[in-house]
């Protein structure tokens, strides 16, 4: 599947051409608890044709019911707007938080942007399905929309009297290894908004290959890696077991700015694939802080499938900023040892040593 706000938008992009009125709503604040993040988006047709997600279903059924009831008949004069974007609130009070079907407590704001200008979707669409991450800044007063290419992606913020909102291409996971528990982690993928792309040099496991959708290579995983240009959006997760395949790609992922490096195996064979990458390829400890392994997160799993959910859910909260156990554990660690550094500068015949190592 690809990245939804990328459908959102480039289906927003098709009606606005064909010339059929349109709003684009986007969550821009949130209090106690709500169903959809800030930066949700929603496109919506003036014949009720909606696509994306601000809510769980009942706010998109008000907007329906607000936008388009005068296409239907039923209540004519309610219809898309002209004019300025204009904000919108749902949930304020205990009754309708009950009647928009949101949480206990949970209120949201939405920005609604009427007949979106189509050559401005049409330039960031086109940036988007090029790969581009780009910034989206809309001008309160009057809904104009200027368009420039991003550095990293950014939180939706409300800047005076602008709304900027920072879209990204599809995140993008690199598996190394065709095998089964390959083929389970590339469907959760790809139904997560993943763009998947499975390397196996090894015909044998590349002939049994099952999953639509997901792109097969078969050179080497070191330069599918080098190749592939890993940045923020993308994970790489070695499957093979093989050192010979495994390691050379885990080094070269290892370079970029991959949001999560990981491969699976035993805390043995973690402990012997870092020990290898020292002694081998002259990493050191701090360089593999961010090789992963064992991937995963404790749920007992033991048939590939169970194993698959476990790399998936840790990939996703990595990726959507989650501290996970080992994480905290990992800190925990590395402050324990920023604090033996200093102890080991410890005062030597009354003069403080600032620097000093502690003995073996």
């Amino acid at each position: 599947m690809e990245n939804l706000d990328v459908v959102v938008l480039r289906t927003l992009r098709d009606w606005r051409l064909a010339g059929k009125r349109a709003l684009l709503a986007t969550v821009v604040r949130t209090w106690g608890s709500s169903p959809r993040p800030i930066g949700s988006i929603l496109a919506l047709c003036e014949d009720g044709a909606v696509v994306g997600s601000v809510s769980g279903g009942c706010i998109e059924d008000d907007l329906i019911y607000r936008h388009t009831q005068a296409y239907s008949g039923k209540e004519p004069g309610h219809q898309i707007p002209s004019g300025p974007p204009s904000f919108v609130k749902y949930g304020i009070t205990a009754d309708e938080a009950h009647r928009f079907g949101l949480p206990c407590g949970g209120t949201l704001e939405l920005l609604l942007e009427y007949d979106p200008d189509a050559a401005s979707l049409r330039s960031l669409v086109e940036a988007l399905e090029a790969g581009r991450l780009m910034r989206r800044t809309t001008r309160l007063a009057d809904g104009q929309v200027t368009l420039e290419k991003a550095q990293s992606p950014e939180e939706l913020a409300i800047d005076g009297d602008v709304l900027v909102n920072t879209f990204g291409p599809e995140y993008r996971m690199l598996l190394i290894g065709a095998g089964q528990l390959t083929e389970y982690l590339a469907t959760m993928a790809l139904f997560s908004g993943f763009a998947v792309t499975v390397c196996d040099p090894r015909e044998e496991y590349r002939g049994a290959w099952s999953v639509a959708g997901a792109k097969v290579v078969s050179d080497m995983p070191d330069d599918v890696v080098t190749g592939f240009r890993a940045d923020r959006r993308t994970c790489v997760v070695a499957l093979t077991h093989d050192p010979k395949l495994d390691d050379l790609a885990l080094l070269e992922a290892l370079k970029t700015e991959a949001f999560y490096v990981g491969a699976i195996g035993s805390r043995r064979n973690n402990e012997a694939r870092h020990q290898r990458m020292v002694e081998h390829f002259g990493m050191t400890a701090a360089e593999l802080q961010r090789l992963r392994g064992p991937i995963g997160i404790f749920i007992g799993s033991k048939t590939p499938a169970e194993i698959a959910v476990s790399i998936m859910a840790e990939v996703l909260a990595v990726k959507n900023g989650v501290a996970l156990p080992r994480d905290m554990e990992v800190a925990q660690a590395k402050n324990l040892r920023a604090v033996q550094a200093n102890d080991a500068g410890a005062i030597v015949c009354g003069v403080p040593q600032a620097g000093a190592r502690r003995a073996g």
